[in-house]
Parts: structure tokens; sequence; C-alpha cells
């Protein structure tokens, strides 16, 4: 059928082509008369898909007109956005020109109105390609005769009508996932049948399990994949030790949260007699155990990354492996992929090497232990390790060395702390708070870092196939929109369309470094930032700046790490002597799996994201008609959002600014009321009262009750 679609086009782009009815583009093309149904088949797909289109008199040509195919984004007021691959601004879509697409779907559109300097630009949806959703979650209501369920994705734009036999054992307010039989139409709303009740909405644990079912997460194993896990059971294949370098004689250590259960890397520094440092980072091997197209590695592609869910984890192996042979436990064998490297007093590498390792791990460490060793602030901890006490301080002051490095090359010291959400058995959340970070965090964070960029900068000039982690320069006119905000707090990055530097950026998060606007500006400046990618091409990480970076050190629960686990065995067990037909073999397989890596850990984001934005408007929602202080982290121009101590950010509407009115200069990014001339920027420091919080639409509304000076 592409065949004849390719020879059909051929044909009407010809220069000396006229339009023909299809009988005689069939007898140009010696269409058999048994086949010509099928070759009329063929003509429709092309018209469905707007690439051929007919006259008035049957009379068949090439589309005129140019159409583009992207991803539909609802807004709840009805209109949309499109943004198109490779392009950043989104184009404009009126609800009367959606043609009722719904959140998400694949659409093709017809642009109307070009971009210019006022207005972005418009187009109408002229087909809908594909829907994205089949199902949908939400909560289901019932009438008499019939139900209906309210999507938890307020974007979907429409209520889906249950008829009274499509019900189920669905009551009211239960949590349910829905079937879409019929999807809306001008004059009707979608249709669907329940397929799940997922348990009342207040019921514990149904939150998390909303947003598993809402993205389609895989969230069990199974069986047969379980069963290949199983049988590796927790024990090293001796037969396979001869083959590998023994560090087992060695001081080796884990540094992980006290909770972590898969530990993949594992660390050793070593103070040199000429005074450089020798790292040793060590890898779990887990490409030993998850072999290419086993059955885990089929489920390990699906998942693409492990989700973590406030209290549940949806990992990427099974706990068989993760936290068994794959995991680096202390007083066990395990095989790794080691990365070895000599790192002068300037923290540059001058010399490292990959091995295929065996390791038994010393001691399972925590950031907390090791941060009280450093500064020798727990009597009890210090006694207990006293004999690796030299161990952890030349990993401080190796940490150190590299961070200054990078701290010169422009590296962005973004200052974000993470949400800490504590739940008690029920999943209720008992407290929100700034998960703290010690240096600890920093000197496992310095050592993976130089590990990632050794082995990218390694495989990058053998050009082999590779996943590289990239982070490409921010566009000049988002660093422009930036400065506007900045320029609130007397800051400015210098760039122009042709020099952005990371250190421009760097400079300025120095400046703020300590202040109570530090966070505030860390934010601004990670909104320009664009979004960190995988691909098979390596083009830099702007926000480390590094010329060559890639994920290597977190194989359990990232697919780009394992797929080149699996490359730098290849090299290794052959003595890095490849064919030619391998390689270009695994080159399209790591642009796939670049790709689809990529997709994943949006999904993953999202979905975490979402997880704890429900938590937090859960939290709020016993808060209400308290105060708090907080300082503004975002001005709209329908009012300003507030972030508080502890992470938690709600919106001030304009009419819960008080009674002047408020006029947004958009130039300036503030607000500026008409009678009181009373200025409201990001940075300024506020007093609130929480008005209101809805779990379910995971909103927080605050109201002001004075601006603080």
């Amino acid at each position: 059928m592409e065949e004849q679609e390719q020879k059909i086009l051929e044909i009407m782009k010809d220069k000396d082509y006229v339009p023909m009815r299809a009988k005689e583009i069939a007898m140009i093309m010696r269409v058999p008369k048994n086949e010509y149904r099928d070759f009329l088949e063929v003509l429709g797909n092309l018209e469905l898909n707007f690439k051929i289109q007919k006259n008035r008199k049957n009379r068949y040509r090439i589309v005129q007109k140019t159409y583009y195919d992207g991803i539909y984004r609802k807004n709840q007021k009805g209109f949309g956005f499109v943004r198109l691959e490779n392009q950043e601004d989104e184009i404009y879509i009126a609800r009367e020109n959606s043609l009722n697409a719904l959140n998400g779907d694949r659409v093709l559109i017809e642009i109307m109105e070009e971009a210019n300097k006022i207005k972005s630009a418009e187009a109408k949806v002229v087909k809908i390609l594909k829907h994205e959703k089949d199902t949908i979650v939400g909560i289901f209501q019932n009438n008499k005769n019939f139900g209906f369920v309210i999507p938890d994705d307020k974007n979907f734009g429409t209520d889906i009508f249950i008829a009274k036999k499509d019900m189920g054992k669905a009551r009211k307010n239960h949590k349910v996932l829905v079937k879409i039989t019929k999807y809306p139409s001008k004059k009707k709303k979608a249709e669907g049948k329940i397929i799940e009740v997922l348990g009342n909405v207040n019921e514990a644990g149904v939150d998390m399990l909303s947003l598993i079912k809402e993205y389609k997460l895989p969230s069990t194993f199974p069986e047969p994949v379980i069963q290949e896990a199983k049988k590796f059971e927790n024990k090293v294949d001796k037969k396979d030790i001869p083959n590998r370098v023994d560090f087992r004689d060695r001081e080796i250590f884990t540094i992980d949260g006290e909770d972590a259960k898969d530990l993949d890397d594992a660390v050793r520094v070593e103070k040199l007699k000429n005074g450089n440092y020798k790292l040793e980072v060590h890898i779990a091997d887990v490409s030993y155990y998850v072999q290419k197209n086993s059955l885990l590695d089929q489920e390990a592609i699906i998942r693409g990354t492990s989700i973590y869910m406030l209290g549940r984890v949806i990992p990427m192996l099974p706990r068989e492996l993760s936290n068994g042979i794959c995991s680096l436990n202390a007083g066990e064998d395990r095989f790794t992929l080691s990365c070895i490297m000599e790192i002068d007093k300037t923290g540059k590498v001058i010399a490292s090497e990959i091995v295929k390792g065996i390791i038994n791990v010393t001691k399972r460490m925590s950031y907390k232990e090791v941060q009280a060793i450093i500064d020798n602030s727990d009597e009890k901890i210090v006694k207990q390790n006293e004999k690796y006490k030299l161990q952890f301080m030349q990993m401080k002051e190796l940490a150190n060395v590299l961070k200054n490095k990078r701290m010169e090359q422009g590296y962005l010291n973004l200052d974000i702390p993470e949400s800490k959400i504590d739940l008690d058995v029920e999943g209720k959340v008992t407290k929100i708070s700034k998960y703290e970070t010690t240096f600890a965090h920093e000197v496992i964070e310095q050592f993976m870092l130089t590990a990632n960029e050794t082995v990218a900068e390694k495989f990058f000039w053998l050009e082999a196939p590779f996943i590289y982690r990239v982070h490409e320069d921010p566009d000049f006119e988002k660093i422009q929109e930036l400065n506007k905000f900045l320029f609130n707090f007397g800051l400015k990055i210098k760039a122009n369309k042709d020099n952005i530097y990371p250190k421009e950026f760097a400079k300025i998060l120095e400046n703020v470094k300590g202040k109570e606007e530090e966070k505030i500006v860390s934010n601004l400046i990670l909104r320009t930032l664009k979004v960190a990618r995988y691909e098979a091409e390596n083009k830099g990480h702007f926000g480390i700046a590094s010329k060559y970076y890639c994920h290597f050190t977190s194989p359990i629960r990232r697919y780009p790490d394992l797929f080149i686990h699996r490359v730098i065995s290849k090299y290794l067990e052959n003595n890095y002597v490849i064919s030619q037909k391998w390689i270009e073999k695994l080159k399209i397989e790591a642009e796939e799996r670049a790709k689809q890596s990529s997709e994943r850990e949006k999904i993953a984001t999202k979905v975490e994201r979402e997880a704890q934005d429900l938590k937090k408007a859960e939290y709020m929602e016993s808060k209400i008609g308290e105060e708090y202080v907080g300082m503004v982290s975002s001005v709209t121009s329908f009012g300003v959002f507030v972030e508080l101590e502890n992470t938690v950010e709600g919106l001030i509407r304009f009419e819960d600014l008080g009674e002047d009115y408020f006029i947004y200069d958009e130039n300036r990014k503030r607000l500026i009321g008409e009678k009181t001339n009373q200025t409201y920027q990001i940075g300024d420091k506020v007093r609130i009262r929480v008005k209101n919080a809805n779990k379910l639409l995971r909103q927080i509304d605050f109201e002001l009750v004075s601006k603080i000076f």
C-alpha cells in the first residue's frame, strides 16, 4: 500500500500532471480490475491524510496548502495550543477551531495567521490524527437513570456520560477508570463504560492509584519477568570472577539516604604520593544480568525509568534484582563496571580506565553519618568509624577540588530544595518541609558527575554508538524575558544571540548566594533553561558546563545507563575492536532508545510532580484560615503565586489582593495598584492567609494579609 501511495504522489508531483479522475490515474498505473477497489482505498487514505485533494469534478491533485502535525494541549477555558516538533513556541488554537480535540491528542493543523512581534501564530485543527487517551480516571456521580464521570485531568475538556448498563459497581464519589466508547462531537459529550472501580475518593492510597491508572503506569511485573529475575538468586557467578579486576581487598563505601534500597554506586578515594587523587566509582553491572532482548530487558524498555510517588516506587527492574544481586549491599560480592580516575590538584582528570570489576562493599554509610564524620559533630558516629575517617576526609577534600573547578567553568549550582513530604501509615500527609541536603550529598554528586563526564568523553572519541545526556543552550529570547524579572533584583545576564555562556548564569547565582531571593532567582533561571534529554548525538550539557556528559551511574533505575553499560561491556570484552556493522546497527538503536527514554522521563517527572501537588493541596486543606509568611515566586496577569518556607505554593488572585485595582506591567513583570501605586513583584515578602485548598483540583488559594517591607 505504501509503495502505491508513493507512486500516486510521484505522478501528481510531475510538472506535466493535470488533475485526473481515479480511473484515469489507475489506467496510467496499469491497476488490474480486480485490484481497483484497493486502489480507491489508497486514494481515500491519501485524501484523509491531507496529502491529495479532489476538485468539484472529482479530479485529484496534490494538496496546495501546508499542514503540520503536533500534540494539542487543551486549556480549561476551551482554547488550546499545539507545539510542533523541534519548535519552542506554541501555536494558539481558538475553541471554535479545535474540532473538539482533547488534551494530548495528536492533530493536523493549518496555520491561519503567522507569528509576529505582538502575538503568537494561530491555527485551526483540520483533523484529529490520534486520540491520546482511550481511558480516563475520574470521580463518578450518578442520577437515577444514568451517571457521569468528572475527569481528574481538568484540561480533558468534557465530562463523560455513563449509561446505566455501563456503570458496573460504581457508586457516588468512587474513583473509577472509564473506557471511552464515543469521543465528544459538537453536540454531544464523550460517552464511556466503567471498567474498574478504584475506591472511594477519600480512601487511603486511592489518590496514588488514580495517578498510576491515569498515566497507564506498569505497576506490577508480569510473572515470567519476575521468574527470570529470580533465577539469578543472590550470589555472583564464580566462573566469571577471573575475567574481572578484583577490588575486594579495598575499603569501598556506599553513601545513600537512610531509606534507600537499591544501591547502584560505591566509591573510594586515595591520595597518591604525587599529590593527585585516585577516585574509584564502582557501578552495579546490571547489564550482566539484564541481557539484551531478555524479558527483563523488554520490560525495562517499556518502563524507561523508575518512578518515585511519595512512599510508592514503580521500579524499572523487579526488586529481586534492584534490591538483590544488582544492589551493592555491604559484605556481599558484587559485579561492577568501574571507572578509575587519577585527578590532579586542579580537578582535572589526567588518566582514566574503565574495567569490569568485583567489589565487596566495606560498609554502607548514610549521608547523615558521613556529614557527622566530616564535621566531627557526633562523637558516637565518629568513634564507630574512626578507622575510615581518613577516607571520608579525603573524599571531602577531592569533592571541594572538583566543585571549585566546576564553578570556574560555569557550573550552575541551582539552590532549589526539594519538598520532603512525610506520610502516615494510611498515606496522609503529616508534615511538609524542605529536603535538607549536606556536603555529604555534594561529595557523591561531584564523584558521579566526574565519572559521567569521563565515560562520555572516552566513548565520544571512540565514535561508539552511545546515549548522551544533552542540555542545549537556552534561547536568547528567553534570556531577555529572564532579564525583565532579574531587573527587580538589580541583576542582568550578559548575552547575545551568538554568545551564551553558563558562566554568566553562574555569576548571577553567586551574587544571590545566601540571600532571601536565592531560591526565587534559581527557579527563574531553571524556567529559562531548556529541558535536558537523551540523544544519540553529543551536544554538551549547558547546566553542568560540560562538553561531554552521559548517565552512567544509575543502571538500576534508568534505561540509558543500562544501554551504555552494554556498549561499554562490548568494547571491553572485544579489546575495543568492534565491527562497523555492529556499530551502525547500535547507532540506530541508540536513537530509538534515547527518544523513548526521554518520553518516559517526561511522564515520570509529570507523575512525580502531580503526586506532590496533590499531597500539598491535601495538607493545606486542614490549614484553611491559618496565616504564613511567604515570598512572591511568580507574577501573572491573573494574580501572584506565593511560595511558603515549607515549599508549598499558592495563588493570590486579583480579588484577594485587596480593594485596589491592579494593572499587570508585562515589561517589568509586576502588578501596580491603580489607586495606591502599591507594587507586587518577584521576591517580595508577604503575609498570606490560606483561603482554600482542593486536593482533587490540586490547587491552593491564598489571600493577602499584608506586604512585609
